[in-house]
């Protein structure tokens, strides 16, 4: 296998992963309605960011003794679960609250509080970028995927740390195509996507669904 031949391959398997729904998706969209364009980009980059992280550790084996080791696997597979719970739990509250404090409101100009919504409770670009960065790699299938399919794309001779960075920057550049094309399509339905009951509805649903990945992935779920 040549290294073109190999980038071509690796690309191929690469895309389907990307456009696949999961979580890294539900989180950049969740952050396009709620927070806006420049914040779900850095969100975007958090998680590409983790995938770069990732591609590196598995060219230089570090994914590999994740594997090997039960007891690794174990511990990071159960961090990543409390990160998630944790992270569902705090989307729930922040609806609970944002509801409490429009019904003591009386509901009195709904218009303008929406829209005031998605400046003041918006988050720092780096906290974005954290928030994606910490889902990425904290994701243990993350390593398992790359552990599993990159030594098969690193052509005999080649630099293993080299072949790393470029194969998981290719999955970057999809990544951050199909983040794009969502983030930029999400724009386009903004004015209604950002209404302040449309946002707490995506974030009960998002926090939902995160608690419960959550608890799947500490129970060793597939």
């Amino acid at each position: 296998m040549t290294v073109p031949s190999a980038i071509a391959s690796f690309a191929v398997v690469a895309g389907m992963l990307t456009v696949m729904p999961g979580l890294d998706t539900a989180l950049v969209l969740r952050s396009a309605i709620t927070q806006g364009r420049s914040r779900a980009f850095a969100t975007a980059l958090g998680i590409l960011s983790g995938v770069l992280v990732w591609g590196v550790a598995a060219a230089v084996g570090a994914a590999a003794v994740l594997t090997a080791s039960q007891v690794l696997y174990d511990a990071l597979r159960l961090a990543g679960a409390g990160y998630l719970v944790w992270l569902g739990i705090a989307m729930l509250r922040r609806t609970l609250r944002e509801r409490g404090r429009r019904g003591a409101s009386g509901g009195a100009s709904g218009g303008a509080a929406d829209g005031a919504g998605a400046t003041t409770t918006g988050e720092s670009w780096a906290r974005s970028w954290a928030r994606g960065l910490g889902t990425s790699l904290l994701n243990p299938k993350n390593g398992v995927f790359y552990m599993a399919m990159l030594p098969q794309f690193i052509p005999d001779g080649s630099s293993h740390l080299l072949m790393g960075v470029v194969l998981a920057a290719v999955h970057d550049l999809e990544g951050l195509v199909w983040f794009g094309a969502l983030i930029l399509g999400t724009q386009l339905a903004r004015r209604w996507l950002e209404r302040g009951s449309v946002r707490r509805a995506i974030d009960a649903v998002t926090g939902s669904v995160l608690v419960g990945f959550g608890v799947k992935v500490a129970l060793g779920g597939e």
